[in-house]
């Protein structure tokens, strides 16, 4: 299990399970989502919950994992903005731990842009 920050002053976090990143990956729910200046903002948010209905109205929406990563971590009241970002840094680090033997050095940081 991970915990993210979900604000810039620290009190707020959200759990985000193997499972979670699993299903990130499985339905790539972060490719095309940040356009070219990198920065993750309130508008990013709300694309990514509208592919995910978009998602879940089609056939292949029918994944309780899918479900479960709305419930738990898109749908969070404490996920913002700031907590996305923080999403798609752990993410990115841990797809790469996923591709560390493959020479992949990449490794991407809190609260850098993502470009």
């Amino acid at each position: 299990m991970h915990k993210i920050q979900a604000n810039a002053s620290g009190t707020r976090s959200i759990e985000v399970s193997d499972e979670h990143l699993e299903t990130i990956n499985k339905y790539q729910l972060f490719r095309d989502l940040i356009d070219s200046t990198g920065y993750v903002d309130e508008q990013v948010l709300e694309k990514l919950k509208l592919n995910i209905r978009s998602l879940l109205e089609s056939q292949t929406g029918n994944d309780k994992q899918l479900l479960d990563l709305c419930l738990d971590v898109v749908y969070n009241q404490n996920m913002k903005a700031y907590g996305l970002q923080q999403l798609v840094t752990l993410y990115i680090n841990w797809k790469n731990q996923g591709n560390a033997n493959l020479g992949m050095t990449t490794r991407a940081f809190q609260g850098t842009p993502f470009n």
